[in-house]
């Protein structure tokens, strides 16, 4: 297929592509592929590829890969830091705005769904944190446990605990601060708090996987090459090279979260292996249930053998509009 121009009129709504799917399906590949055919430029939406020096665990492109095709929101902050939906919000339509005004469209991809949410349907009001509530969290946490307390959130606010980790602490602190400040679950100030929608003309396209069996072969297999290629040598180096511990998000991403358990002894080699893809196939679950709640995604199965054809026909037809 021919390189597609965009009209040189082209609107001052601003245009982009969002290219959503589970762990292993792709989504990056098929990213790469489409920036040869159309003038696009990519834009990670991956809250574990923000992070310097953690590149095989998240599965990052090589340098290679990355000359050729490159990726704007990566290896933005250190693993000692955090990053937030709010943030991401503000970088992505900062680095779209550039995007355009060189004539090009973003495609954004990856697999961290609430940045998603956070741009498509814009940030809510949230009240501000209250630090004396939240000490009183982390410390009904470390007498319960953060998976207890994920269970409190199911209880109170059963849409957003779907989407959140039972371990991943920050986050559920935040949704239980917000729910006994208010007494409203956070879903709620999601749908009633007022929102910053930006006016962009959205091509939602979502990978899905028709075959689960095989996705998670595939996952599997990706874990397992990771510890070939070095997982335990990076995670050495990140704490060598950093102050770390085991509760900040960066140490709480899937993969790095196993073999920090295993590194202290917690936990043995084939324990690892066998943690690391269940971790991973886990992940993959809770994003295929949001991208079903995702009604405006147009859908597309990952193993298809013509799913490159199939997303240029889709993305040249709406660039034709």
């Amino acid at each position: 297929m021919e390189t597609v121009s965009l009209n040189e009129s082209i609107k001052p709504v601003q245009r982009a592509i969002l290219l959503m799917g589970p762990t292993a399906s792709g989504k990056t590949a098929a990213a790469i592929e489409l920036t040869a055919r159309f003038p696009l430029e990519i834009i990670s939406v991956d809250s574990a590829m923000v992070y310097q020096d953690m590149n095989i665990g998240t599965a990052k492109p090589d340098a290679a890969t990355l000359a050729a095709a490159p990726h704007h929101l990566i290896d933005l902050i250190t693993p000692e830091q955090s990053y937030s939906a709010a943030r991401f919000h503000d970088d992505a339509l900062a680095v779209m705005a550039d995007i355009q005004s060189r004539g090009k469209i973003p495609v954004l991809t990856g697999g961290t769904m609430l940045y998603f949410r956070a741009l498509r349907e814009g940030l809510s009001v949230l009240p501000q944190a209250d630090r004396v509530l939240r000490m009183q969290i982390e410390q009904e946490a470390v007498e319960r446990g953060w998976p207890a307390m994920h269970a409190e959130l199911v209880a109170c606010d059963p849409q957003v605990a779907a989407g959140i980790n039972p371990f991943d602490a920050q986050r559920i602190q935040r949704a239980l601060e917000v729910f006994r400040m208010t007494g409203q679950p956070m879903s709620w100030w999601w749908a009633h708090g007022r929102a910053t929608r930006p006016v962009i003309d959205w091509l939602s396209l979502a990978l899905t996987v028709d075959d689960r069996p095989r996705l998670h072969q595939r996952i599997a297999q990706r874990f397992s090459t990771m510890l070939q290629d070095g997982l335990l040598a990076e995670l050495d180096y990140l704490r060598k090279t950093y102050t770390l511990d085991a509760d900040m998000p960066s140490m709480r991403c899937v993969g790095y979260r196993q073999a920090w358990a295993f590194q202290q002894g917690q936990s043995s080699r084939d324990e690892l292996l066998a943690r690391g893809i269940y971790a991973t196939r886990q992940l993959a679950k809770r994003q295929l249930t949001w991208l079903r709640g995702m009604h405006e995604a147009e859908r597309f199965d990952c193993f298809s053998p013509n799913l490159i054809a199939q997303l240029s026909q889709r993305i040249a037809d709406w660039l034709r509009t």
